[in-house]
């Protein structure tokens, strides 16, 4: 019994990392000074939607610099930004469910997280992804939003999924 439990308990774990968006660094700038320890930075990150072809989100998040900041010990701030653009066809290739997670990434060592989260807005046929920090004991209200038009890339029109 326990043994299945962990079966499916890991099933689940790598089904997640198979589905999740990875980050590339597209870049960071830095923001003040650290004597010790890297300095703190603004960072850009990309990555792409993982269900929907043709969309690519762009992040800038604070990242805390020093001691704390270069051993991974630091709670980086929940300021983050987001543009979401359309970068080629777009094909929704399954079905999602309405505030589905298509990025996370850890904001502390343990209980801090930054998320991006998918809606569809099917009136005006855009897509709106939303970024936010979240903890465990309390959130913070600080958030961004981008919304993409799913629009006809060249000869080809918009493909949701069945």
């Amino acid at each position: 019994m326990k043994r299945s439990v962990w079966c499916r308990c890991m099933g689940s774990a790598l089904w997640l990392l198979a589905t999740a968006a990875y980050a590339q660094e597209i870049g960071s700038v830095d923001t003040a000074f650290q004597w010790l320890g890297p300095n703190h930075k603004i960072v850009v990150e990309a990555f792409d939607d993982p269900k929907v072809d043709g969309v690519t989100c762009y992040v800038s998040r604070s990242k805390t610099g020093g001691v704390k900041g270069g051993l991974g010990l630091a709670e980086d701030t929940s300021d983050a930004s987001l543009a979401c653009r359309q970068t080629g066809p777009i094909n929704i290739k399954e079905k999602f469910k309405e505030g589905e997670e298509v990025f996370t990434e850890s904001r502390s060592l343990l209980f801090k997280k930054m998320r991006v989260v998918r809606f569809l807005d099917k009136p005006r046929n855009t897509l709106v992804y939303l970024v936010y920090s979240d903890k465990l004991i309390e959130g913070s209200p600080q958030n961004s939003l981008s919304a993409v038009a799913m629009m006809p890339w060249g000869d080809k029109p918009p493909k949701t999924a069945p």
